[in-house]
């Protein structure tokens, strides 16, 4: 284990920095880029099905199968057109992570070939194997089924050359299997709330948008240092070890200059964060050693 350590140390002295070059000098030209937002939607529905999605994620209005049809034709098309060739229902288990399950967008035709499809039914629902994701002691595990349902106030999103479709994950009796029907519900008693108060003052207010800041901290270990801590390999935190050389004595990590290769790791997930339509804006040294913000 010894000269295991010696051998990542000096694997990580060698290390060179990964050039990362912004696609534009201007964020705007990039950003949300591989999103299905707004703009899009503009852009490939008609003004009919456009407002009709609109007022189903300001007012979570029901959206018809023919409208749930335009939005799936048009989903594939801008998707392809950014190079996606499969898509997911993207949704939160209980497992404290996200599940995805990718389909190719291709269906078999006549004569052996196959045609790009898909249709409202696949964007609006799919059916998961429920037992195999934690229920919080609900039903019992042969209970299978549960069911993925798009939520429309979420935009659909690109990751690679995959489509993905946020939904929100229930039992065949209702009872939610993930974290985001509950975010939602919490989300509409909080509007509802907000609007009776905001109304003794203004009367025009018909909505409230709860929204979160946070704050992105995290350490950067090399992959070779990473692979030597059986501690962080196998729980994922620090189990074993000793007080770092340098605490807050001197302080001299905290808002230092950034590290070539932290700053190249922090450029490149801005990118693809902001094509994301995630607005990341600051990023500094953190107090600990290898802590970054």
């Amino acid at each position: 284990m010894k000269n295991y350590r010696f051998t990542a140390l000096s694997q990580t002295f060698d290390r060179q920095v990964v050039p990362v070059e912004y696609p534009s000098n201007k964020i705007s030209d990039y950003f949300g880029s591989m999103v299905f937002n707004q703009n899009v939607m503009r852009e490939y529905l008609t003004k009919e099905a456009f407002k009709s999605v609109e007022l189903a994620i300001d007012k979570g209005t029901k959206i018809e199968r023919k409208v749930a049809d335009q939005v799936a034709s048009a989903m594939k098309s801008w998707a392809m057109s950014k190079g996606a060739t499969h898509y997911t229902h993207w949704f939160h288990p209980l497992t404290g992570s996200t599940a995805e399950k990718h389909d190719a967008f291709i269906n078999p035709a006549d004569g052996g070939k196959a045609l790009e499809e898909f249709q409202s039914n696949e964007l609006i629902q799919q059916e998961p194997d429920a037992s195999s994701f934690p229920s919080g002691g609900l039903r019992n595990t042969f209970e299978a089924r549960g069911y993925t349902a798009w939520d429309p106030s979420s935009p659909a999103f690109i990751m690679e050359s995959t489509l993905c479709i946020p939904t929100i994950f229930v039992s065949y009796t209702g009872e939610s299997l993930d974290y985001k029907t509950p975010l939602l519900r919490s989300n509409e008693a909080i509007d509802k709330a907000s609007v009776k108060i905001c109304r003794l003052f203004d009367k025009a207010i018909t909505k409230v948008y709860p929204t979160l800041g946070w704050e992105q901290e995290y350490f950067l270990v090399d992959s070779a240092l990473f692979a030597a801590r059986p501690d962080l390999v196998l729980a994922g935190k620090t189990v074993f070890g000793h007080a770092s050389a340098k605490d807050q004595q001197l302080s001299d990590h905290y808002f230092g200059t950034i590290h070539s290769r932290a700053r190249a790791f922090m450029r490149d997930l801005e990118i693809e964060s902001h094509k994301l339509g995630v607005p990341l804006k600051t990023r500094h040294n953190e107090v600990a050693p290898s802590q970054f913000e």
